[in-house]
């Protein structure tokens, strides 16, 4: 009897180790794809802190990022001008202050887009001609459009500010007043 006793003791402690094994994996939501989902953007940008400048940009992703182009106007004269990706598709403040910090999904400091550790959104400073215009040719490294991954710019701001970017002073570069803002918004 004592054997039968040790047999039915070990069946069930085996019984019992076996319905305290780990439950099966919860589902999870699929992977959020780290690639351009949409085809185009755009971005019309509006006037902010009373300045007269305004332009429409059209977003493209490309093999290394987005491409950036168009025409932006209202500037002074060989004006040197900080642009930005940031963080919030809000202008609704009068100086956009809105749309937040620059667009910064990796925690990098501010700098230089063609050199070092900078923010996603940090771009190179744009150059107006004699009549205050710039035509747009930026490609912005390291983004996506469209498809909701962190680095994802479709939904965001593009910011234009009054004074050229230092590329050192943190958190922003020195860039000054925001005297345009736009909606980064998939057209497809």
């Amino acid at each position: 009897m004592r054997s039968s006793h040790v047999i039915l003791a070990a069946a069930v402690l085996f019984g019992v180790a076996a319905c305290g094994t780990t439950p099966p994996p919860r589902p999870t939501a699929p992977p959020v794809p780290m690639v351009s989902t949409a085809k185009m953007a755009e971005a019309n940008l509006s006037s902010a802190s009373a300045s007269l400048v305004s332009g429409r940009l059209a977003l493209v992703p490309d093999a290394r990022g987005v491409h950036i182009t168009g025409v932006i106007g209202g500037l002074q004269p060989m004006q040197t001008a900080a642009f930005h990706v940031h963080e919030r598709g809000d202008c609704s403040a009068v100086d956009a202050s809105s749309a937040g910090p620059h667009f910064n999904p990796t925690a990098q400091p501010h700098g230089r887009n063609s050199a070092g550790p900078h923010h996603a959104g940090d771009m190179d400073n744009l150059r107006a001609d004699a009549q205050g215009r710039v035509n747009v040719d930026v490609r912005l490294p390291a983004v996506t459009l469209g498809g909701g991954a962190a680095t994802d710019i479709a939904g965001r701001a593009l910011v234009v500010h009054a004074n050229a970017d230092d590329y050192r002073s943190q958190p922003a570069g020195n860039a000054g007043a925001r005297i345009a803002c736009g909606l980064i918004r998939v057209v497809r």
